[in-house]
């Protein structure tokens, strides 16, 4: 694996029967950064964290996770990996303190972190409580406490803010930055897109079990020459003044390449004195539309 990656995919490939979950699917992924994985249900999400955790193990191509070239479970025995599934599931006749506690001796982590945690994650008033008590954001607190434990270098999380208020949303992200720049490197698989887009620096984007795009979000905006939005309430005095204009006005908004942003922008401001302007990128959820359109188009 190349020096800076905690997980390098290439050509990874599985097949469950006759149905392909995984076609060709290739990423990578820095330390210390963050991946959304995207996609609808069955579009390979779920086995591609299974292929990580080392649940399955893929009939085709190579993973490295952590510098380490791995095929099976017993490969990744001794690495560093949280995981924090979409629905938690503990004993719930155990309290949050006793489901920690089994957790951290499980990883070998002291009962100090336990308690640190506990404190952290807001969950001290209920720590003596039973888990079947607790609210679907408590245990959603509960189970990224249980994924972070061995402050690993590899962290999975499959809708982590779920059942979550946005307070608490905000929190976990928080929580996911200091990981970050702390080496951590963590995939998120989420619906929730405006939520985690100023949250990540990658994105990977499945469909039918294949990849259709990956990168960042500049990358995305280039690979789908989506347009650029301009908006300004002197706007529209300008466009009936501009045939050129009126070529790229919709809705009272002028849509625009990439590559002929600068000028656009130039000729408004020397051309027809707009300078009070509203510029407007591709955001991730419109990126994520556009690439799943062209998918079922094919």
């Amino acid at each position: 694996m190349n020096k800076g990656l905690a997980v390098t995919g290439r050509n990874i490939r599985h097949e469950f029967g006759h149905f392909l979950a995984l076609d060709d699917v290739s990423f990578d992924l820095p330390q210390g950064q963050t991946m959304a994985l995207l996609g609808h249900n069955g579009a390979g999400k779920s086995t591609l964290i299974k292929i990580l955790l080392g649940l399955i193990t893929p009939m085709g191509g190579e993973i490295d996770i952590l510098g380490r070239k791995v095929t099976q479970q017993s490969a990744r025995a001794d690495l560093r990996i949280g995981y924090l599934p979409e629905n938690v599931s503990f004993y719930d006749k155990l309290t949050g303190e006793e489901i920690l506690t089994y957790f951290a001796e499980l990883k070998g982590v002291s009962a100090s972190k336990v308690s640190e945690l506990i404190e952290e994650f807001g969950l001290e008033y209920a720590k003596g409580r039973q888990l079947k008590t607790y609210s679907k954001g408590m245990a959603q607190r509960l189970g990224f406490a249980q994924a972070i434990l061995s402050e690993p270098e590899l962290l999975l999380l499959d809708e982590p803010t779920v059942g979550l208020d946005p307070a608490a949303s905000q929190f976990l992200y928080a929580k996911i930055d200091e990981l970050k720049q702390q080496g951590t490197a963590v995939i998120v698989c989420t619906h929730e897109l405006s939520l985690i887009e100023n949250n990540i620096d990658h994105a990977l984007i499945l469909a039918r079990g294949k990849s259709l795009a990956s990168g960042g979000m500049d990358s995305l905006r280039q690979q789908s020459q989506l347009k650029i939005k301009i908006t300004s309430p002197a706007l529209k005095q300008a466009v009936s003044q501009s045939a050129r204009l009126q070529s790229l006005c919709i809705d009272e908004a002028l849509y625009i390449d990439r590559e002929h942003k600068a000028e656009i922008l130039q000729y408004l401001t020397s051309q027809h004195s707009v300078f009070d302007l509203s510029i407007f990128e591709p955001g991730l959820a419109e990126i994520y539309r556009y690439y799943n359109d062209q998918a079922c188009d094919r």
